[in-house]
């Protein structure tokens, strides 16, 4: 009898999870936890891991629940996501506002463990998640919004450890912006001709789909010129590099798919070459701190 009982709050918090893109928090958390073990120079103590863990899950999950609510009358209309839980309603739209509400309050109570300074970028943080889910309705810029919100995790883990902001952080934040940016724009070529009769705005939409992938590009370059931009800063050696070129083969990999493949093959360079590259690069940059 519990096991009935307990099927449906399963099979509802599995269409949240899935609902929020759960599983998609590993394209920002690896970058976190290169924010946090080069602010260490080496494995920051568990407590202070956990809580970096706890807001990263918490201002992600508030930030996917917030757009979705937002995007919830653009997802019915769309064909690529009118079979989103929200919009069919598998989900009511209370339910996914407590989930927004819980995230939230995790991320602030997990800044306010950090430290100081955390709690008081906390808010700011927040805004710019919530900001992203309306900039589609009024800029094509909208990519480069996306890429600071993610862009705050390895800021945000760096000032976690060291109570204070760098350029070196900086210099990583603002390679992560590139990079979401630059695939970002490839993802939303999947929804050009309905981004142009809605009038909702990206680049493909604005500019078409040869200069959205020549503008990706151009995002993914200086992504791999600031990241080896942080060898100098920070002292890094031959792992780090490895990972860096390890990284660059991926997002050239990322880019022949669509060249080759066009739109077919999108999901392959959008999940697999991205959420590959953030574990890749994490894993590498632990072994340059950890071993040489």
């Amino acid at each position: 009898m519990s096991v009935n009982l307990a099927q449906p709050a399963i099979r509802k918090t599995a269409l949240l999870l899935e609902l929020i893109k759960f599983s998609h928090t590993i394209f920002a958390l690896p970058f976190a936890f290169m924010g946090a073990i080069l602010a260490a120079r080496g494995v920051p103590a568990p407590p202070i891991l956990l809580w970096i863990v706890l807001a990263m899950v918490g201002a992600r999950s508030g930030a996917m629940a917030m757009n979705r609510l937002a995007d919830q009358e653009i997802d019915a209309r769309n064909p690529r996501t009118r079979e989103r839980a929200l919009p069919k309603g598998l989900v009511r739209r209370g339910e996914v506002i407590l989930l927004m509400l819980g995230s939230f309050a995790l991320f602030l109570f997990a800044a306010a463990r950090l430290n100081p300074l955390c709690l008081k970028l906390a808010p700011v943080a927040m805004a710019v998640l919530i900001l992203y889910s309306y900039t589609k309705r009024f800029t094509f810029l909208s990519h480069l919004i996306l890429g600071l919100a993610l862009a705050m995790a390895p800021l945000g883990a760096w000032i976690a450890v060291t109570g204070e902001v760098a350029a070196a952080p900086v210099v990583l934040g603002l390679a992560v912006l590139f990079w979401v940016a630059g695939f970002d724009i490839l993802y939303a070529m999947a929804d050009i001709d309905f981004d142009r009769v809605t009038g909702l705005y990206s680049i493909p939409a604005r500019f078409g789909v040869a200069t959205g992938m020549a503008i990706s590009r151009t995002l993914h370059a200086l992504t791999l010129f600031l990241l080896l931009l942080l060898i100098f800063l920070l002292g890094l050696r031959s792992f780090y590099l490895t990972g860096v070129l390890l990284a660059s083969g991926l997002l050239v990999y990322e880019h022949l798919l669509l060249i080759r493949y066009g739109l077919k093959r999108l999901d392959a360079a959008f999940f697999t070459a991205n959420g590959l590259l953030s574990i890749t690069l994490f894993c590498f940059t632990l072994l340059d701190v950890l071993l040489l």
